[in-house]
Protein backbone atom coordinates (compact mmCIF):
# COMPACT_ATOMS: atom_id res chain seq x y z
CA UNK A 1 0.00 0.00 0.00
CA UNK A 2 1.10 3.45 -0.85
CA UNK A 3 1.75 5.81 2.17
CA UNK A 4 0.00 9.06 1.64
CA UNK A 5 2.01 11.15 3.20
CA UNK A 6 0.73 15.22 4.35
CA UNK A 7 3.94 17.94 4.69
CA UNK A 8 3.09 20.62 6.28
CA UNK A 9 5.37 23.91 5.68
CA UNK A 10 6.79 25.94 2.56
CA UNK A 11 9.72 26.74 3.11
CA UNK A 12 13.34 26.29 1.58
CA UNK A 13 13.05 23.11 4.31
CA UNK A 14 10.15 21.74 3.45
CA UNK A 15 11.16 21.70 -0.09
CA UNK A 16 13.92 19.39 0.82
CA UNK A 17 11.98 17.06 2.35
CA UNK A 18 9.53 16.96 -0.71
CA UNK A 19 12.61 15.90 -2.41
CA UNK A 20 13.65 13.35 -0.08
CA UNK A 21 10.03 11.65 -0.21
CA UNK A 22 10.07 12.26 -4.13
CA UNK A 23 11.04 9.09 -5.65
CA UNK A 24 9.70 6.82 -2.60
CA UNK A 25 6.65 5.00 -2.88
CA UNK A 26 4.86 7.71 -1.57
CA UNK A 27 1.67 10.21 -2.73
CA UNK A 28 2.59 13.21 -1.62
CA UNK A 29 0.50 16.11 -0.26
CA UNK A 30 1.28 19.90 1.25
CA UNK A 31 0.09 22.53 3.01
CA UNK A 32 1.11 26.15 3.61
CA UNK A 33 0.81 29.76 3.97
CA UNK A 34 2.59 29.96 0.93
CA UNK A 35 2.78 28.55 -2.40
CA UNK A 36 6.10 27.10 -2.60
CA UNK A 37 6.79 26.52 -7.16
CA UNK A 38 8.95 23.52 -5.77
CA UNK A 39 7.19 21.99 -3.30
CA UNK A 40 4.24 21.82 -6.16
CA UNK A 41 6.13 20.57 -8.59
CA UNK A 42 6.49 17.50 -6.62
CA UNK A 43 2.87 16.64 -4.86
CA UNK A 44 -0.07 15.33 -5.43
CA UNK A 45 -2.01 18.51 -4.38
CA UNK A 46 -1.12 21.54 -2.26
CA UNK A 47 -3.52 23.53 -0.26
CA UNK A 48 -2.88 27.32 1.02
CA UNK A 49 -3.69 27.21 4.51
CA UNK A 50 -2.84 28.63 7.55
CA UNK A 51 -0.54 26.06 9.28
CA UNK A 52 -0.97 27.34 12.58
CA UNK A 53 -4.95 26.84 12.11
CA UNK A 54 -4.98 22.70 13.66
CA UNK A 55 -9.07 22.28 12.34
CA UNK A 56 -7.48 23.58 8.71
CA UNK A 57 -4.70 21.45 8.85
CA UNK A 58 -6.63 18.54 10.15
CA UNK A 59 -9.71 18.87 7.49
CA UNK A 60 -7.14 18.72 4.77
CA UNK A 61 -5.40 15.95 6.35
CA UNK A 62 -8.14 14.16 6.55
CA UNK A 63 -9.72 15.37 2.56
CA UNK A 64 -6.53 13.55 0.96
CA UNK A 65 -6.68 10.34 3.39
CA UNK A 66 -3.25 10.97 5.00
CA UNK A 67 -1.74 8.17 6.79
CA UNK A 68 1.59 10.06 7.90
CA UNK A 69 1.82 13.79 8.46
CA UNK A 70 5.14 15.43 8.93
CA UNK A 71 5.51 19.13 10.46
CA UNK A 72 8.51 21.32 8.93
CA UNK A 73 8.17 24.54 10.81
CA UNK A 74 7.55 25.81 14.59
CA UNK A 75 5.14 27.49 14.85
CA UNK A 76 2.83 24.70 13.52
CA UNK A 77 4.33 23.12 16.73
CA UNK A 78 3.58 25.02 19.11
CA UNK A 79 0.14 25.53 18.40
CA UNK A 80 -0.33 21.58 19.16
CA UNK A 81 -0.77 20.91 15.35
CA UNK A 82 0.97 17.06 16.05
CA UNK A 83 -1.75 17.08 18.89
CA UNK A 84 -4.77 17.62 16.77
CA UNK A 85 -4.15 15.12 14.03
CA UNK A 86 -3.16 12.69 16.30
CA UNK A 87 -6.24 12.82 17.96
CA UNK A 88 -8.01 12.21 14.41
CA UNK A 89 -6.33 9.32 14.03
CA UNK A 90 -2.97 10.67 12.05
CA UNK A 91 0.34 9.63 13.11
CA UNK A 92 2.36 12.75 13.20
CA UNK A 93 6.28 13.06 12.85
CA UNK A 94 7.02 15.88 15.22
CA UNK A 95 7.13 16.86 18.97
CA UNK A 96 3.83 17.21 20.79
CA UNK A 97 2.58 20.75 21.76
CA UNK A 98 4.22 19.70 25.37
CA UNK A 99 7.31 18.27 23.58
CA UNK A 100 7.53 20.74 21.55
CA UNK A 101 8.45 23.42 24.36
CA UNK A 102 12.12 22.36 23.90
CA UNK A 103 12.08 24.83 21.39
CA UNK A 104 9.15 27.66 21.78
CA UNK A 105 10.34 28.24 25.42
CA UNK A 106 13.64 28.73 26.39
CA UNK A 107 12.81 29.53 29.88
CA UNK A 108 11.38 25.55 29.80
CA UNK A 109 14.12 24.29 28.04
CA UNK A 110 17.16 25.60 30.30
CA UNK A 111 14.97 25.00 33.51
CA UNK A 112 14.49 21.35 31.84
CA UNK A 113 18.36 21.21 31.51
CA UNK A 114 18.99 22.00 34.56
CA UNK A 115 16.55 20.19 36.49
CA UNK A 116 17.72 16.45 34.19
CA UNK A 117 21.34 17.49 34.61
CA UNK A 118 21.32 17.56 30.64
CA UNK A 119 25.63 18.38 30.32
CA UNK A 120 26.31 21.53 28.59
CA UNK A 121 23.82 23.76 29.68
CA UNK A 122 25.60 27.33 30.73
CA UNK A 123 24.99 29.64 33.68
CA UNK A 124 21.47 31.05 33.38
CA UNK A 125 18.61 33.45 35.33
CA UNK A 126 14.85 33.33 33.89
CA UNK A 127 12.69 36.76 34.44
CA UNK A 128 9.58 38.08 33.87
CA UNK A 129 10.56 41.44 35.71
CA UNK A 130 12.12 43.88 33.23
CA UNK A 131 13.92 45.87 36.43
CA UNK A 132 15.16 42.66 37.69
CA UNK A 133 16.78 41.32 34.52
CA UNK A 134 18.43 44.84 33.78
CA UNK A 135 19.58 43.81 37.50
CA UNK A 136 21.12 40.97 36.24
CA UNK A 137 23.14 42.78 33.71
CA UNK A 138 24.45 44.84 36.01
CA UNK A 139 25.55 42.60 38.50
CA UNK A 140 26.30 39.17 36.46
CA UNK A 141 30.60 38.84 36.24
CA UNK A 142 30.66 38.27 32.33
CA UNK A 143 28.83 38.84 29.31
CA UNK A 144 25.47 37.22 28.49
CA UNK A 145 23.31 36.81 25.57
CA UNK A 146 19.68 38.21 26.18
CA UNK A 147 17.24 35.65 24.71
CA UNK A 148 13.27 36.06 24.95
CA UNK A 149 11.31 32.76 25.75
CA UNK A 150 9.49 32.56 22.67
CA UNK A 151 9.51 32.26 19.40
CA UNK A 152 11.37 34.97 17.10
CA UNK A 153 12.16 33.47 14.04
CA UNK A 154 16.06 33.38 14.92
CA UNK A 155 15.92 36.80 15.26
CA UNK A 156 15.41 38.22 18.77
CA UNK A 157 18.69 36.93 20.67
CA UNK A 158 21.31 40.41 21.61
CA UNK A 159 24.62 38.72 22.91
CA UNK A 160 26.31 41.56 25.25
CA UNK A 161 29.90 41.97 24.14
CA UNK A 162 29.19 41.02 20.78
CA UNK A 163 26.08 43.07 19.37
CA UNK A 164 25.54 45.26 21.83
CA UNK A 165 26.90 46.81 24.84
CA UNK A 166 25.47 46.31 28.17
CA UNK A 167 23.78 49.60 28.47
CA UNK A 168 22.39 49.04 24.98
CA UNK A 169 21.35 45.05 26.24
CA UNK A 170 19.52 46.88 28.97
CA UNK A 171 17.77 49.30 26.82
CA UNK A 172 16.85 46.10 24.36
CA UNK A 173 15.00 44.20 27.18
CA UNK A 174 13.13 47.67 28.30
CA UNK A 175 11.44 48.22 24.71
CA UNK A 176 11.31 44.75 23.50
CA UNK A 177 8.19 44.11 24.73
CA UNK A 178 9.24 40.08 25.89
CA UNK A 179 7.31 39.57 28.59
CA UNK A 180 9.85 36.95 29.62
CA UNK A 181 13.35 36.27 29.17
CA UNK A 182 16.38 34.18 29.33
CA UNK A 183 19.93 35.64 30.33
CA UNK A 184 22.39 33.71 30.22
CA UNK A 185 26.41 33.28 29.57
CA UNK A 186 27.85 34.59 26.15
CA UNK A 187 30.12 31.35 25.24
CA UNK A 188 32.74 31.73 23.01
CA UNK A 189 33.76 29.50 20.27
CA UNK A 190 32.41 27.71 16.72
CA UNK A 191 28.98 27.26 16.88
CA UNK A 192 27.24 23.57 15.04
CA UNK A 193 24.46 21.87 14.47
CA UNK A 194 23.19 18.17 15.10
CA UNK A 195 20.24 17.25 13.90
CA UNK A 196 18.55 13.56 15.43
CA UNK A 197 15.94 11.53 14.48
CA UNK A 198 13.76 10.44 17.18
CA UNK A 199 11.16 8.53 17.41
CA UNK A 200 10.39 5.22 19.90
CA UNK A 201 13.22 5.65 22.33
CA UNK A 202 15.69 5.73 18.93
CA UNK A 203 17.91 8.63 18.22
CA UNK A 204 19.65 8.47 14.69
CA UNK A 205 21.77 11.53 14.41
CA UNK A 206 23.13 13.29 10.96
CA UNK A 207 26.72 14.94 10.73
CA UNK A 208 27.23 18.23 11.94
CA UNK A 209 26.78 21.52 10.12
CA UNK A 210 27.67 24.95 10.44
CA UNK A 211 24.74 27.55 10.01
CA UNK A 212 25.74 31.58 9.34
CA UNK A 213 23.28 33.72 10.72
CA UNK A 214 24.79 37.32 10.34
CA UNK A 215 22.82 38.79 7.24
CA UNK A 216 27.08 39.86 6.04
CA UNK A 217 30.26 38.75 4.55
CA UNK A 218 32.48 38.20 7.54
CA UNK A 219 30.12 37.65 9.87
CA UNK A 220 28.98 40.97 9.76
CA UNK A 221 25.50 42.60 10.46
CA UNK A 222 22.28 41.60 12.24
CA UNK A 223 20.58 37.93 12.74
CA UNK A 224 18.59 36.36 10.25
CA UNK A 225 16.66 33.05 9.54
CA UNK A 226 19.91 31.53 8.34
CA UNK A 227 21.83 32.59 5.38
CA UNK A 228 23.69 29.56 4.33
CA UNK A 229 25.58 26.35 5.74
CA UNK A 230 27.80 23.52 5.08
CA UNK A 231 28.89 20.20 5.74
CA UNK A 232 32.03 17.91 5.29
CA UNK A 233 32.85 14.64 4.37
CA UNK A 234 32.03 12.65 7.54
CA UNK A 235 30.50 13.44 10.99
CA UNK A 236 32.76 16.18 11.42
CA UNK A 237 34.07 20.20 10.53
CA UNK A 238 37.23 21.13 10.23
CA UNK A 239 37.52 22.78 13.36
CA UNK A 240 36.45 20.37 15.55
CA UNK A 241 38.68 17.65 17.69
CA UNK A 242 37.99 14.11 17.85
CA UNK A 243 35.17 13.10 19.90
CA UNK A 244 33.21 16.69 20.13
CA UNK A 245 30.77 15.27 18.14
CA UNK A 246 30.00 12.46 19.97
CA UNK A 247 29.96 14.36 23.20
CA UNK A 248 27.56 16.66 21.42
CA UNK A 249 25.31 13.23 20.57
CA UNK A 250 25.50 12.14 24.02
CA UNK A 251 24.14 15.60 25.13
CA UNK A 252 21.16 14.78 22.42
CA UNK A 253 20.33 11.43 23.80
CA UNK A 254 20.35 12.27 27.04
CA UNK A 255 17.66 15.01 26.26
CA UNK A 256 16.06 12.62 24.25
CA UNK A 257 15.85 10.08 27.28
CA UNK A 258 14.69 12.81 30.23
CA UNK A 259 11.73 13.77 27.28
CA UNK A 260 10.81 10.44 27.52
CA UNK A 261 7.90 10.01 24.32
CA UNK A 262 9.84 12.62 22.02
CA UNK A 263 9.38 12.00 18.30
CA UNK A 264 10.49 13.99 15.31
CA UNK A 265 13.54 16.05 14.71
CA UNK A 266 15.45 17.44 17.58
CA UNK A 267 17.86 19.92 16.55
CA UNK A 268 21.20 20.66 18.85
CA UNK A 269 22.75 24.15 18.41
CA UNK A 270 25.98 23.68 20.31
CA UNK A 271 28.70 26.53 21.06
CA UNK A 272 32.16 24.45 20.80
CA UNK A 273 34.26 26.31 23.28
CA UNK A 274 37.69 25.38 24.74
CA UNK A 275 35.79 23.27 27.39
CA UNK A 276 34.07 21.34 24.57
CA UNK A 277 30.39 21.75 23.36
CA UNK A 278 27.46 23.68 24.86
CA UNK A 279 24.12 23.80 24.07
CA UNK A 280 23.09 27.33 22.96
CA UNK A 281 19.21 25.86 22.34
CA UNK A 282 17.49 22.78 20.92
CA UNK A 283 15.19 23.23 18.19
CA UNK A 284 12.11 20.83 17.81
CA UNK A 285 12.40 20.69 14.16
CA UNK A 286 14.88 20.06 10.90
CA UNK A 287 17.08 23.61 10.73
CA UNK A 288 16.68 25.30 7.72
CA UNK A 289 19.19 25.58 5.87
CA UNK A 290 20.70 22.70 7.62
CA UNK A 291 17.54 20.37 6.24
CA UNK A 292 19.45 21.44 3.19
CA UNK A 293 22.76 19.69 3.80
CA UNK A 294 21.18 16.55 5.61
CA UNK A 295 18.58 15.58 3.06
CA UNK A 296 20.11 15.36 -0.21
CA UNK A 297 22.89 13.29 1.65
CA UNK A 298 20.67 10.78 3.37
CA UNK A 299 20.76 7.67 1.56
CA UNK A 300 18.55 6.01 3.99
CA UNK A 301 14.99 6.43 2.66
CA UNK A 302 13.57 9.55 5.03
CA UNK A 303 9.81 7.16 4.11
CA UNK A 304 11.46 4.26 6.32
CA UNK A 305 12.53 6.31 9.25
CA UNK A 306 8.73 7.64 8.97
CA UNK A 307 7.08 4.42 8.47
CA UNK A 308 9.36 2.75 11.56
CA UNK A 309 8.41 5.94 13.59
CA UNK A 310 4.76 5.52 12.89
CA UNK A 311 4.95 1.56 13.44
CA UNK A 312 6.22 1.85 16.63
CA UNK A 313 9.53 0.29 15.65
CA UNK A 314 13.45 1.20 15.80
CA UNK A 315 13.90 3.66 13.36
CA UNK A 316 16.52 1.90 10.91
CA UNK A 317 20.51 2.80 11.13
CA UNK A 318 21.29 5.80 8.89
CA UNK A 319 23.25 6.26 5.97
CA UNK A 320 24.96 9.19 4.32
CA UNK A 321 26.57 9.62 1.08
CA UNK A 322 30.33 10.74 1.57
CA UNK A 323 30.00 13.98 -0.03
CA UNK A 324 30.42 17.43 1.23
CA UNK A 325 27.82 19.91 1.09
CA UNK A 326 27.28 23.89 1.23
CA UNK A 327 24.52 25.70 1.19
CA UNK A 328 24.00 29.46 0.35
CA UNK A 329 20.69 31.35 0.36
CA UNK A 330 19.64 34.43 -1.77
CA UNK A 331 17.29 36.60 -0.17
CA UNK A 332 16.24 39.90 -1.28
CA UNK A 333 18.27 43.30 -1.15
CA UNK A 334 17.87 44.75 2.38
CA UNK A 335 17.12 41.63 4.05
CA UNK A 336 16.41 41.26 7.44
CA UNK A 337 16.15 45.37 8.29
CA UNK A 338 14.42 46.66 4.78
CA UNK A 339 13.91 43.71 2.46
CA UNK A 340 12.68 44.59 -1.19
CA UNK A 341 10.30 42.41 -3.05
CA UNK A 342 9.91 41.95 -6.69
CA UNK A 343 13.18 40.59 -8.26
CA UNK A 344 12.55 38.25 -10.92
CA UNK A 345 14.57 34.93 -9.83
CA UNK A 346 16.46 33.60 -12.42
CA UNK A 347 17.65 30.19 -11.08
CA UNK A 348 16.12 26.91 -11.46
CA UNK A 349 16.45 23.36 -11.84
CA UNK A 350 17.88 23.78 -15.06
CA UNK A 351 20.47 26.95 -15.62
CA UNK A 352 21.64 25.29 -11.91
CA UNK A 353 24.04 23.19 -12.96
CA UNK A 354 24.86 20.31 -10.93
CA UNK A 355 23.63 22.30 -7.57
CA UNK A 356 20.19 21.90 -6.47
CA UNK A 357 18.12 24.36 -6.18
CA UNK A 358 15.61 24.96 -3.39
CA UNK A 359 12.75 27.44 -3.05
CA UNK A 360 11.99 29.07 0.75
CA UNK A 361 9.37 32.16 0.05
CA UNK A 362 8.88 33.16 -3.33
CA UNK A 363 6.26 34.80 -5.62
CA UNK A 364 5.24 32.71 -8.49
CA UNK A 365 3.62 34.77 -11.34
CA UNK A 366 2.47 33.86 -14.78
CA UNK A 367 6.27 35.28 -16.17
CA UNK A 368 8.38 34.00 -13.66
CA UNK A 369 9.11 33.79 -10.15
CA UNK A 370 9.91 36.96 -7.92
CA UNK A 371 11.25 37.16 -4.56
CA UNK A 372 9.20 38.28 -1.17
CA UNK A 373 10.51 40.17 1.68
CA UNK A 374 11.69 36.64 3.57
CA UNK A 375 14.52 34.49 2.12
CA UNK A 376 13.84 33.85 -1.72
CA UNK A 377 15.65 30.01 -2.54
CA UNK A 378 18.79 28.26 -1.48
CA UNK A 379 21.41 26.54 -3.81
CA UNK A 380 23.27 23.20 -2.74
CA UNK A 381 26.56 21.84 -3.87
CA UNK A 382 27.65 18.61 -3.09
CA UNK A 383 30.98 17.38 -3.87
CA UNK A 384 33.96 15.11 -2.98
CA UNK A 385 35.14 18.36 -0.48
CA UNK A 386 33.79 21.52 0.83
CA UNK A 387 36.09 23.67 -1.56
CA UNK A 388 34.39 21.34 -4.56
CA UNK A 389 31.40 22.08 -3.55
CA UNK A 390 31.65 25.52 -3.16
CA UNK A 391 32.33 26.26 -6.00
CA UNK A 392 29.53 24.35 -7.52
CA UNK A 393 26.92 26.67 -5.67
CA UNK A 394 28.64 29.59 -6.58
CA UNK A 395 28.42 28.63 -10.46
CA UNK A 396 24.45 28.23 -9.62
CA UNK A 397 24.38 31.56 -7.96
CA UNK A 398 26.38 33.04 -11.03
CA UNK A 399 23.38 32.71 -13.10
CA UNK A 400 21.02 34.86 -10.47
CA UNK A 401 23.51 37.68 -10.79
CA UNK A 402 23.17 40.13 -7.59
CA UNK A 403 20.04 43.04 -9.63
CA UNK A 404 17.54 42.94 -6.30
CA UNK A 405 19.54 39.48 -4.73
CA UNK A 406 21.76 39.31 -1.49
CA UNK A 407 24.08 36.73 -0.96
CA UNK A 408 26.97 35.66 1.21
CA UNK A 409 29.50 34.72 -0.96
CA UNK A 410 32.46 33.77 1.55
CA UNK A 411 30.26 30.54 3.21
CA UNK A 412 31.70 27.13 2.49
CA UNK A 413 35.07 29.44 1.59
CA UNK A 414 38.61 28.24 2.11
CA UNK A 415 39.48 31.77 3.81
CA UNK A 416 36.40 31.30 6.07
CA UNK A 417 36.78 27.91 6.66
CA UNK A 418 40.93 28.36 8.23
CA UNK A 419 39.45 31.44 10.33
CA UNK A 420 37.15 29.08 12.39
CA UNK A 421 39.79 26.64 12.76
CA UNK A 422 42.47 29.54 13.61
CA UNK A 423 40.10 30.94 16.24
CA UNK A 424 39.39 27.06 17.89
CA UNK A 425 43.25 26.83 17.85
CA UNK A 426 43.71 29.74 19.93
CA UNK A 427 40.61 29.14 22.04
CA UNK A 428 42.23 26.02 23.39
CA UNK A 429 45.77 26.98 23.77
CA UNK A 430 44.63 29.78 26.32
Amino acid sequence: MREIVLLIGGGGREHAIARSLADSEVDLYACAGNRNPGIVSLANGFETLDTTDTDAVVEYAEAVDATIAVVGPEAPLAEGVVDALEMAGIYAFGPTQSDARIETDKAFQRRFMAENDIPGCPDFETFEDVDAACAFVDEYDGDLAIKPAGLTGGKGVKVIGDQVTPEEGKEYIRNSGYGRLVLEERLVGEEFTVQAFVANGSVRTAPAIQDHKRAYEGDEGPNTGGMGSYSDVGTDLPFMDDGDYDRAVEIIEATVDALDEYKGILYGQFMLTADGPKVIEFNARFGDPEAMNTLPVLETEFLDVLIAARNGEALPDLSYSEHATVCKYAVPEGYPVDPEAGARVAVDEESAGDALVFYASVDERDDGIYTTTSRSFAVVGLADSIAEAESIAEDALSVAGDEGLHIRHDIGTSKLLQRRIDHMNELRET
